[in-house]
């Protein structure tokens, strides 16, 4: 009576679904993030990546001037070519400065991979059920999937919350960066000046770069004194008439004194934030002052962790190769759990690079059946051996169900199925 039958075994079906998927993309392209990839998804930014350009100027044009009209003046004063290396240190320096923005911002800061999936509901523990409630009525979801979590870090009980976004609960320390739209592991902060967020896997990278940074300004503003102060010892005259003679001197002292005060604070604000194991995120939202700081190993054992421990691979390969999950049709009444609005249709698995979603054949008969039952009704047919009773009479089949059923109809060769049927 029918032309074929629907595969009875799931692995057929996913099979055949992955054969008739189109063409395969990869991470990069499909990426749900608002990050910005360049070279083949070789290279990771954020989505701000463009303030670099302000920040490498702010570096690299006050070098270039100091270059050309402070340490040429100071070559002349500094015997055995001490002059020439001021402006070598000066200029390595700044490259050095440079290299580390450049690996700050291109760098995966350490995104957690979003699930395709919420969780699956477990034990609510002390979560109370009114806030179980709110949560439920907020989000669209269920009571059995609590906000937050309780978790034992070294003794010490700390709550981390579910990301409604990535449908994941964050690790201890993770938090959602609302820019670039991660989750993102020991989460300090989005810095618009490197235009990338600073987490576990750059945090040292950026440290680097602002103290060196630091250093590159002192330096600067120091030998700019000094050449001042040579003007006044060569002319007899003040400090004044000097910084006429030479005003691309007096323009950086300005500019590196309050550059100073910016890098300088920031670097100090860091070096307070790796003796005390805390991110900038924690100190100020969390305060660790007036109680126990889970994560604090002691000052020497922190910079070791922060500083000098390995850094961890990225969990995400962002050339691993995709391909478009055409079973996108799993509903969370399938699924028996909660589905997040904000999923697409289309869906990917960007953990196992591509891996299919599991449709049971069960589901596929569903489908089939009620599309035979449509099609049959708009024929003014009653349809052979039919299970739905009589007051289904009127069943009106969804435009999705309909499209679905046919579009699975044609992949397993039911498309002339009408005709097969005797349907006119």
């Amino acid at each position: 009576m029918y032309g074929k039958t629907l595969p009875h075994h799931i692995s057929d079906s996913n099979r055949r679904i992955i054969e008739t998927s189109g063409p395969s993309r990869r991470v990069y392209q499909v990426w749900k993030g608002s990050n910005k990839f360049f070279l083949g998804g070789r290279l990771i930014f954020g989505p701000d990546a463009r303030s670099l350009v302000l920040t490498i100027s702010l570096i690299v044009v006050p070098v270039i001037l100091f270059a050309i009209f402070v340490s040429q003046k100071l070559v002349n004063e500094f015997q055995h070519h001490y002059g020439a290396l001021i402006i070598a240190i000066a200029l390595i320096f700044a490259a050095y400065d440079i290299i580390l923005l450049f690996l700050t911002s291109s760098r995966d800061p350490g995104i957690v991979p979003r699930n395709a999936h919420p969780p699956e509901p477990t034990d609510n523990g002390n979560i109370s059920p009114g806030l179980c409630a709110e949560w439920q009525g907020s989000h669209g979801g269920s009571a059995s999937l609590p906000p937050t979590k309780d978790v034992l870090v070294n003794g010490i009980i700390i709550k981390v919350k579910y990301c409604n976004t990535c449908m994941l609960y964050r690790p201890p320390r993770c938090s959602h960066c609302s820019i670039c739209n991660n989750c993102v592991e020991r989460f300090d902060h989005h810095c618009p000046w490197v235009g990338q967020c600073i987490g576990r896997r750059n945090y040292h990278l950026f440290f680097m770069f602002v103290s060196s940074t630091t250093i590159l300004c002192l330096y600067v503003f120091a030998f700019c004194w000094v050449n001042l102060k040579k003007i006044m010892e060569a002319y007899e005259c003040s400090l004044w008439a000097a910084v006429l003679k030479s005003p691309v001197s007096g323009i950086l002292i300005i500019y590196t004194f309050i550059a100073t005060w910016f890098v300088g604070g920031l670097t100090a604000f860091h070096v307070y934030l790796i003796c005390t194991n805390q991110t900038t995120y924690e100190n100020f939202r969390y305060r660790y002052d007036g109680k126990m700081n889970p994560y604090n190993h002691g000052c020497i054992h922190n910079v070791k962790e922060v500083l000098f421990s390995s850094v961890p691979k990225s969990m995400n390969n962002f050339r691993a190769k995709v391909k478009e999950d055409s079973a996108g049709f799993t509903s969370s009444h399938s699924l028996g759990r909660v589905v997040s609005p904000d999923m697409p249709k289309t869906s990917f698995d960007l953990e196992s690079g591509g891996k299919r979603h599991t449709v049971a054949a069960e589901e596929l008969e569903d489908i089939q059946s009620q599309f035979e039952i449509g099609a049959s009704e708009r024929c003014d047919t009653q349809p052979p051996h039919s299970s739905w009773p009589a007051d289904k009479g009127n069943w009106e089949i969804t435009h999705d169900i309909e499209a679905l059923a046919a579009e699975f109809g044609m992949e397993h060769g039911y498309g002339d199925r009408g005709n097969t049927r005797g349907i006119p």
